[in-house]
């Protein structure tokens, strides 16, 4: 855990959040800034900067990560209309908290815009 780390500070119950997943490796749970009516964050428990930081052999846990955002978007109902998964990565990528996460959104028509 990196104790600066809000996603971190979630994930060890320090801050609150929406949970709507939890399994032994992720945590899901809604934005609290939605850009739709459906906006969940999908993290891995251990601390990942980026997907610039991710190594040799953890191909696993980024297939989990779109599996669980899949099975959230049946959960959630939006997954026959569709829906947007978003990773950002980096400043420059749009990333605002430097802990890896995969945003699953949907619930309304989204436009043509990046992210």
């Amino acid at each position: 855990m990196a104790e600066e780390c809000i996603l971190c500070r979630i994930v060890a119950g320090e801050v609150h959040s929406d949970i709507v997943y939890q399994d032994e490796d992720f945590l899901a749970f809604r934005d609290i800034s939605p850009q739709a009516p459906t906006h969940l964050l999908i993290i891995p428990k251990i601390h990942i900067t980026s997907s610039a930081e991710l190594i040799e052999g953890q191909q696993e846990l980024v297939g989990r990560l779109i599996m669980i955002a899949r099975n959230l978007a049946e959960k959630e109902e939006i997954a026959k209309r569709g829906y947007r998964l978003v990773m950002n990565c980096g400043p420059d990528g749009g990333q605002a908290v430097p802990h890896l996460h995969l945003h699953l959104i949907g619930g309304m028509r989204l436009d043509d815009r990046l992210g």
